[in-house]
């Protein structure tokens, strides 16, 4: 074989390994790509499912968010149709000409005069009802807190004595679940009703119940709604003192008026305290307690221990004129110091400067916004709220200022 012939085999048989390891390189490649696609596919496909398997795992607690969301809409709606009711309740009975009976208020004084009268007067006002059409069932005397709306008044010591009255309502109490408010028209209600009726001859008045008012405030009261809300349905005024006959008072005088109540519990540390803030009051002015020593509801009056300028009016309290005397008296006083509650509500509304005491606020937050509030707007008195809880945790004592220094 010539030279020649031979590296022209040994060159196309270098190009043919050339050849053959290209293509060996080119499958291997091939092969490793498919491999990787395979693979890559194989991972898109595992995280894609296992993102679908996360949206799919998100379903039950979002459908689970949307039917509360869809549950809560639907209280909300009832409750604004259950108030709307009860506003169309108060706007036909309103707007009639048939007699009105305000009451009978069996609930606690202070809801009676911080929301009960401040809402007749709305209506009143709202629908232009003519005073004599009025007719208010309350007792004590509390029908002087109603004069600007209306003259005509039943009280509810002339239809029943104290002690049936006491006994009766705290009956009428434990059947409503243990509590005083009226959240509907009780057997007694309907038989204090009737005789009102019969007494001013007017067979065919209608009630004006406070269950109107305890329904429509309810979520209010509950904190469930705006200040806003309570302002568009009530109206505050200044309360004149009544002419009443008063006891021997003295010129200048605190009146105090302390009794046990939630915010206010009847403990020996209690009593302790109070009493060191009415001798010390009484080291300074003359005192004037407001205890009634009558037993018309579930609170009872603190008494403490009598001192030189401590005057007690108790014997002058009646049962059908108690309250009347009480506001006359908190209307003539330079100051009323006494539990956050009850008379509390009204003195600031009697332009007398208040000092409202508790150690436990967890029932009072809703009611000293509105007292603030009101008081502000109206020009009333001052109204201070002063929660003695810290005198014992700081181990403070309560002492007043001599006289003579």
């Amino acid at each position: 074989m010539r030279l020649g012939q031979w590296l022209m085999l040994d060159s196309l048989d270098a190009r043919a390994r050339t050849a053959k390891r290209t293509v060996f390189a080119e499958t291997k490649r091939g092969w490793k790509l498919t491999g990787e696609t395979f693979r890559n596919a194989a991972i898109a496909a595992v995280n894609l499912t296992a993102k679908q398997w996360r949206r799919a795992g998100r379903i039950g607690p979002y459908l689970n968010h949307r039917v509360r969301k869809f549950e809560d809409a639907r209280k909300r709606f009832d409750t604004h149709r259950a108030e709307w009711a009860v506003e169309r309740e108060v706007a036909s009975l309103a707007t009639g000409s048939h007699p009105l009976i305000v009451g009978p208020w069996l609930s606690e004084v202070g809801y009676e005069a911080l929301y009960w009268v401040p809402f007749v007067r709305w209506v009143q006002a709202t629908y232009h009802v003519n005073p004599d059409r009025l007719i208010v069932v309350t007792r004590g005397g509390a029908a002087c807190w109603y004069r600007d709306i209306t003259p005509h008044a039943v009280e509810l010591f002339d239809l029943m004595s104290p002690a049936e009255y006491a006994g009766r309502n705290a009956a009428r109490g434990e059947a409503g679940g243990g509590t005083l408010k009226q959240w509907s028209v009780s057997p007694m209600d309907e038989e204090i009703l009737a005789e009102v009726r019969r007494r001013t001859g007017k067979p065919d008045a209608k009630a004006f119940h406070p269950s109107l008012m305890y329904r429509l405030f309810q979520q209010f009261m509950l904190g469930h709604r705006p200040p806003s809300f309570l302002q568009r349905r009530t109206r505050y005024r200044r309360i004149e003192a009544p002419p009443v006959a008063l006891p021997a008072l003295p010129d200048a005088y605190v009146a105090v008026k302390f009794y046990t109540a939630a915010a206010l519990p009847p403990t020996p540390a209690m009593r302790r305290t109070l009493q060191s803030m009415v001798l010390a009051l009484a080291r300074q002015r003359p005192v004037v307690m407001l205890d009634t020593g009558l037993a018309l509801d579930d609170h009872e009056d603190y008494t403490f221990e009598a001192a030189a300028c401590i005057h007690s009016v108790r014997e002058a309290l009646r049962p059908e004129d108690n309250l009347a005397v009480q506001t006359a008296i908190i209307g003539r006083a330079s100051a009323f110091v006494g539990t956050c509650g009850s008379l509390a509500w009204l003195a600031p509304m009697l332009g007398v400067d208040t000092t409202a005491v508790f150690t436990d606020p967890r029932f009072l937050h809703g009611h000293l916004q509105v007292a603030r509030q009101v008081y502000q707007t109206l020009g009333a008195g001052r109204f201070s709220p002063l929660d003695i809880a810290a005198i014992d945790e700081l181990g403070l004592s309560v002492a007043g200022r001599s006289s003579e220094s």
